[in-house]
């Protein structure tokens, strides 16, 4: 082999070695830039699900009947009236955040959702044993009776505790 030869297989050499460690580099670049963008999806779903919860444990504050019935409750109000107002309320809360149960546990999302059909039960089956001229008053003050005389009452405790107990498992 001649010395002209001899120094273009030492360049070519050279040159795959040089390929070879520029396509490494580009490798470990690529693989760290996609481990910092994977880093902050992650941050992103954290903090997605993070709202989430915290728009939960506001909505079983506010579907709460403790909570509605002196929100929505006008002395003017029959029974009657007041049932359909805490009922159609309640479903309008619930369907407004329904989204969320995508960012939650499935148990998060059973409790709230187990928490909205007690509370819808509970004005129904309450206004069902009043009389037909019943007054919203009077089925206010039966509703809370039976939330105070039953453990029923702090269902929404409950649920607000396993939400905030599921949003710190993400901290």
């Amino acid at each position: 082999m001649n010395d002209t030869q001899w120094v273009f297989a030492v360049a070519f050499a050279i040159g795959i070695g040089g390929l070879v460690a520029y396509l490494t580099f580009l490798k470990r670049r690529n693989e760290a830039i996609i481990q910092t963008e994977s880093k902050a999806k992650d941050g992103y779903s954290v903090q997605l699900q993070l709202t989430a919860y915290e728009r939960l444990t506001l909505l079983v504050d506010r579907i709460a009947l403790q909570n509605i019935i002196p929100r929505l409750n006008n002395a003017n109000f029959s029974a009657r009236d007041l049932q359909q107002a805490l009922t159609q309320s309640i479903r309008e809360e619930f369907e407004y955040n329904i989204s969320q149960q995508i960012y939650v546990s499935t148990d998060a999302w059973g409790a709230v959702k187990n928490l909205k059909e007690q509370n819808m039960l509970i004005v129904n089956q309450t206004a069902s044993t009043l009389p037909a001229n019943a007054t919203g008053l009077d089925l206010a003050k039966n509703i809370m009776d039976y939330l105070m005389n039953n453990r029923v009452g702090t269902l929404h405790e409950v649920v607000s505790e396993v939400l905030s107990y599921e949003a710190k498992k993400l901290l």
